[in-house]
C-alpha cells in the first residue's frame, strides 16, 4: 500500500488523535482501549492515524518491546497510514527511545520517523499531504518529541531544546520557499507548552480543564518561533488525562486530545475517545471535534470565560 498523504477529491483530510493509551501487557483495560481505538477509526474512516505520546506505560510493562509490538498489531490492522511522537512515560521501561521507534517503523503502513541524528529527541520529522488532483505539496505535518522530564535541578517536565526550534524554524522555511508562501501545517507533540496555561487564563477557550496544564517550568520558545513562521495553524498534545480543551492565541489554536487509554489515571463523567481533526484543501483552516467512548461526537464543547 502506497502510504504517500493526500487531500481527498473532496478537498479534506481527516486525523484521528489517540493519545495516553498507556499500555501495560494486554490486561482487560488495555484491551478495552484496543476496542475505543478500534470503534472510533471504524466510525471516523480518517486518512491518518496520530498517537500523541505515553503509547506505553513504561515501567508497567513486562517487555515494552513486546507492549509496543502488540500497540503497532493493533493499528496496522486497520489499514490506514499512522504515525506518532513519544511521550514521558514510553521509555521508563525495558526500551530505549531509539528502540521503540524502530519497533513502531516495522508497521508497512508507520509513517514515524526517528528524525535527523543531531537534532535532540527521537522523532521529529515532517509529513507532507498532496494536493487531491496534483502532486504538489498543499499541507504539513509537523511532529516533534517533547521529551520527559527536565534535565536542570528546577525539576518538572522537559523543554524544547533550542536546537529543535531551530530545525523547525528551518523546515518551516524550507518549505515556505519552496511554496513561495507558508502551508498550512499542523503540530503534533506530548507536553503541552506553557502558552496552553496563557490560553487558558487569559481567552476564551472551549471544553473542559480538570487538572493543572503540566507544561514545563521554561519556554524555550517553540510557540513564537512557531508565530513568526506563520505556517502552523494548531498544535495538539495530551500529557494532561482529563483535560481537552482548546482556545486561539495570536492566531494559532493550542488543542489538547482527548485522553484515549483504560490503563491509567481518569475521572468520573469525563469518558475516554479521540480528538478529530479535518483539515481544507487550499484554506487556512481546520475543524476539529471529540469522538467518545459511547458513541457519541462532541463539536461543540463548552465555553470558557477567563474570569470563571
Amino acid at each position: 500500500m502506497e502510504n504517500r498523504l493526500r487531500f481527498r477529491e473532496d478537498g479534506t483530510f481527516k486525523i484521528v488523535q489517540f493519545t495516553d493509551v498507556h499500555w501495560h501487557n494486554g490486561e482487560p483495560a488495555d484491551r478495552e482501549s484496543e476496542a475505543l481505538m478500534a470503534q472510533i477509526t471504524a466510525a471516523v474512516q480518517p486518512d491518518l492515524v496520530v498517537l500523541t505520546g505515553d503509547i506505553l506505560s513504561g515501567g508497567g510493562c513486562r517487555d515494552a518491546h513486546a507492549s509496543m509490538r502488540e500497540v503497532v498489531r493493533i493499528v496496522e490492522q486497520w489499514g490506514i497510514p499512522w504515525t506518532a511522537v513519544f511521550g514521558n512515560h514510553d521509555d521508563e521501561g525495558t526500551a530505549t527511545r531509539h528502540e521503540l521507534m524502530a519497533v513502531m517503523g516495522e508497521g508497512a503502513h508507520s509513517l514515524v520517523q526517528p528524525g535527523p541524528e543531531e537534532v535532540p529527541g527521537v522523532g521529529n520529522y515532517v509529513l507532507t499531504i498532496d494536493a487531491s488532483g496534483e502532486s504538489s505539496l498543499a499541507a504539513l505535518l509537523y511532529f516533534i518529541d517533547s521529551g520527559s522530564y527536565a534535565s536542570a535541578d528546577i525539576g518538572g517536565y522537559a523543554w524544547l531544546e533550542p536546537a529543535q526550534i531551530a530545525w523547525y524554524s528551518r523546515e518551516a522555511a524550507r518549505f515556505t520557499a519552496a511554496a513561495c508562501h507558508p502551508l498550512p501545517a499542523l503540530a503534533f507533540f506530548h507536553i503541552p507548552l506553557p502558552e496552553y496555561d496563557e490560553v487558558w487564563d487569559c481567552h476564551i477557550c472551549y471544553g473542559e480543564k480538570h487538572e493543572d496544564v503540566c507544561a514545563p517550568k521554561l519556554n524555550s520558545g517553540l510557540f513564537a518561533a512557531m508565530h513568526e513562521a506563520g505556517d502552523v495553524m494548531g498544535t495538539f498534545v495530551g500529557h494532561d488525562h482529563v483535560n481537552d480543551f482548546w482556545g486561539d492565541l495570536h492566531g494559532i489554536r493550542l488543542c489538547y486530545g482527548r485522553a484515549t487509554g483504560y490503563n491509567t489515571y481518569g475521572r468520573d463523567g469525563f469518558p475516554r475517545g479521540a480528538r478529530v481533526i479535518r483539515l481544507r484543501e487550499g484554506q487556512r483552516r481546520f475543524e476539529t471535534w471529540l469522538h467518545l467512548e459511547d458513541g457519541s461526537v462532541v463539536r461543540e464543547q463548552p465555553e470558557h470565560h477567563p474570569s470563571e
